[in-house]
């Protein structure tokens, strides 16, 4: 039977189990209600299972029908964490937590690999291990390396490992992938500019850290549009700038803040650099001093060629080629499972969330109805690479 209707049969309970997340949002590393919940649901299908990787990631372990002479192994993760965002649902499994929200879908892709995990479990049309992870701290971007820290493939090898996400606007039941990359590398920065405050009356005997601040960031604009190649996309914006709060007084010091997205590390370095050049040199220029703190949150997430076109022929397989988007355009938001692609071969995946909100919008919901066709995808991929046959 097709996995995808083999899960739907149990979509009512699947729905209930991510509504209940959903209304119980918890931020990174903080999973605690629902990494037990997890496990307490893979206990119950008669999963071993493993607590307090990365603080609170869970791992389950699937062992197939027969061994082999060589068995391989496959990881399958979902992110658990919710945002630091104040839901505007007006439904009943808004969320309960002020303040917090599950406004990226981390809901449904929990519940997403719980049911794969029960299909696989009850199936076992598999011949090795399966290993699901269910990662803390997507959202922090050190979710990832945090379980990796505490030994994630050295106590649990993975040939390969899998991963999705939920894309609004694009229908359900539909997927989409690229043999390349899938996401950009993310990085936060943070410019200090040091001057001399004083009464605003007398602006000529300060050194105005404001208006260096302001030249700062029109000349910021120049580095990707005059520094990066064209074939090579990034973003560069400022979304912050902190200062003084009297109308009066010009401020000694100014805070600029903002993000770097770009698909390689090489072009990353580049505009990191840039960055410190025009940070110095235009705060000299209003006798003011500058300095940058750049921080690389996560990798580009990169996917393994062969493994994208096997997961695209395994989604093409469940719901035909005409739903499978085998060349989806990457997309300059960030996702740490880079870190895990970086570590093992495998492949990221997008699947369909209907006509939704936008992911970390206030007003975002996950679409039940994608469930099975996330959760079947994840199934089928287990049953290919790990293929009882051969």
């Amino acid at each position: 039977m097709n996995p995808i209707d083999a899960i739907a049969r149990h979509l009512g309970e699947y729905t209930a189990w991510r509504r209940d997340l959903h209304a119980h949002p918890e931020l990174g590393f903080e999973e605690s209600r629902t990494s037990a919940l997890v496990a307490e649901r893979l206990e119950a299908m008669g999963i071993e299972v493993h607590r307090g990787l990365g603080g609170t990631g869970v791992v389950g372990v699937i062992r197939g029908k027969g061994r082999g002479n060589a068995p391989r192994s496959i990881g399958l993760r979902a992110d658990m964490d919710a945002l630091p965002l104040s839901e505007t649902n007006g439904f009943g499994h808004a969320s309960t937590t002020p303040g917090k929200m599950h406004g990226c879908g981390h809901d449904g892709h929990t519940t997403m690999l719980l049911a794969a995990a029960r299909y696989l479990a009850e199936t076992r049309n598999f011949d090795g291990t399966v290993h699901l992870l269910f990662q803390p701290a997507e959202e922090l971007g050190s979710g990832a390396p945090a379980m990796q820290k505490d030994g994630l493939f050295e106590r649990f090898p993975c040939d390969a490992v899998y991963a999705l996400h939920n894309k609004p606007g694009m229908p359900v039941g539909h997927y989409g992938i690229n043999p390349g990359p899938m996401l950009a590398g993310v990085a936060f920065f943070d410019i200090h500019i040091q001057g001399k405050g004083g009464h605003a009356a007398r602006p000529g005997v300060t050194q105005d850290p404001v208006v260096a601040g302001a030249a700062l960031i029109s000349a910021l604009q120049s580095v990707v549009a005059r520094n990066v190649s064209a074939h090579s996309p990034a973003v560069l914006s400022v979304t912050g700038m902190e200062t003084g709060r009297a109308y009066n007084v010009i401020p000694d010091t100014v805070r600029l803040f903002g993000t770097v997205r770009a698909f390689s590390a090489e072009v990353m370095d580049l505009v990191r650099q840039r960055m410190e050049t025009l940070a110095r040199d235009v705060a000299l220029g209003f006798a003011c001093t500058a300095s940058l703190d750049f921080r690389v949150l996560t990798p580009p997430l990169v996917n393994h060629a062969e493994n994208a076109e096997r997961m695209a022929d395994v989604a093409a397989a469940l719901v035909g080629e005409g739903q499978v988007n085998r060349n989806q355009p990457p997309s300059m938001g960030g996702e740490d499972f880079a870190y895990f692609l970086q570590a093992v071969p495998g492949a990221f995946i997008n699947i369909g969330n209907g006509a939704t909100r936008d992911l970390h919008h206030p007003g975002y919901d996950f679409n039940d109805e994608a469930i099975p066709f996330g959760a079947g995808v994840l199934a089928a991929i287990v049953e290919r690479e790990l293929s009882a046959e051969g």
